[in-house]
């Protein structure tokens, strides 16, 4: 019993190793870049098994959902991407200015200021509310996919270009036109 143990044990572990010396002679051959849907997909699988990143990449499928972007400047603070997002992951604050302050490439007129915009990356759930609600477009998904960091508050990206200074500076604009437009109703 014992003796026939032993053999068994013996013929498993060659097995195991003349597939793993198989499989270390076809790791030479490079993996080549296959259609999913493939009839035969798996049986073509030769090679590497795994991609050689970052020397090699999978392409991306244009409907992908990775990294978003924002382009500030085009940004009318107006709050929907963070109203739609289902896990809170947007954080805006916007400040409110006495006249327009500029227009986006779409021609919208900017009122408010961007006090903050700032999206947590690690709460996303890459869904893509915030993209399909924003009416100037300027929130998108891009193709990064590639962004690790070990520190969670690393994936907190700001896109506020504006400084503590200026926001202090902007609010007390506001203030002052408030106040401004108060003495005018109480003079009339």
């Amino acid at each position: 019993m014992v003796l026939k143990t032993t053999i068994q044990g013996f013929l498993t572990a060659v097995k195991g190793l003349l597939l793993t010396v198989r499989h270390l002679f076809a790791a030479r051959k490079a993996r080549e870049t296959l259609d999913i849907r493939d009839q035969d997909y798996f049986q073509q699988q030769q090679g590497v098994t795994t991609v050689q990143y970052p020397r090699q990449q999978m392409p991306i499928p244009e409907v992908a959902r990775y990294q978003l972007e924002v382009e500030i400047d085009d940004c009318i603070v107006c709050d929907l991407c963070a109203k739609a997002c289902p896990v809170d992951c947007i954080d805006i604050q916007s400040i409110k200015s006495p006249n327009a302050i500029g227009k986006t490439s779409d021609g919208s007129v900017k009122r408010l200021y961007p006090a903050k915009f700032d999206i947590d990356m690690a709460k996303c759930m890459y869904c893509g509310l915030c993209t399909v609600v924003c009416p100037t477009e300027c929130i998108t998904m891009t193709n990064q996919y590639d962004r690790s960091t070990q520190q969670l508050t690393d994936l907190i990206y700001g896109f506020s270009e504006m400084t503590d200074k200026e926001v202090q500076q902007r609010k007390e604009e506001w203030t002052k036109f408030q106040a401004e437009k108060e003495a005018a109703k109480k003079g009339s």
